[in-house]
């Protein structure tokens, strides 16, 4: 297969339309039935979406008899992809600040990056605190978890514990998650 470049299959519609829906009869729901909803033939739905210049578009195959209904199904899917662009953009992106601390680190330099934390969570942002064990400061794993757990109960009321001191190689971690806000 050398030159060629391997082609893209194209994406399955998710709605079947008009002489692809398969069923012998459907529920057609819409302004274009009296009463808004009634049972057709298959065949006479597609044939009252033509005569409005319109297409067949089966929203739920699941159902008994399928639900479809007549739109302009290009518009329709110009509707869908809008609102899931919509979606996306909307959906709230994490954020992960790292504070570091020593395994014996000062009241001073605690109180300092405790207030770093602060701010980060009022952000909204999650924090990852870990003590980095250089060398032979292995030996104090019990003060670099008194340290976290010192440093999430200081910060019980901006947010929450996502997990506990936990060692892997030479750190030992610790997640923090903002407490949700309250409006």
């Amino acid at each position: 297969m050398r030159g060629r470049t391997p082609f893209r299959q194209r994406q399955e519609e998710p709605y079947k339309v008009n002489e692809k829906i398969r069923a012998r009869e459907v529920r057609v729901v819409g302004d274009f039935v009296e009463g808004g909803n009634a049972v057709l033939q298959t065949s006479e739905a597609i044939k009252l979406a033509q005569a409005n210049e319109l297409d067949l578009v089966e929203i739920s195959p699941s159902a008994d008899p399928p639900v479809c209904k007549i739109i302009d199904y290009a518009k329709f899917k110009y509707e869908q992809k809008k609102k899931q662009k919509e979606i996306k953009a909307n959906a709230a992106k994490t954020v992960l600040k790292e504070i570091r601390f020593g395994p014996n680190t000062d009241d001073h330099d605690f109180n300092f990056k405790l207030k770093h934390a602060i701010n980060f969570l009022k952000e909204g942002a999650k924090v990852k605190a870990y003590v980095h064990f250089v060398g032979r400061t292995i030996v104090f794993k019990e003060r670099g978890e008194m340290l976290l757990l010192k440093f999430a109960q200081a910060l019980e009321e901006y947010g929450a514990v996502e997990q506990m001191p936990k060692m892997e190689g030479k750190r030992m971690f610790l997640f923090l998650a903002p407490k949700a806000t309250k409006k």
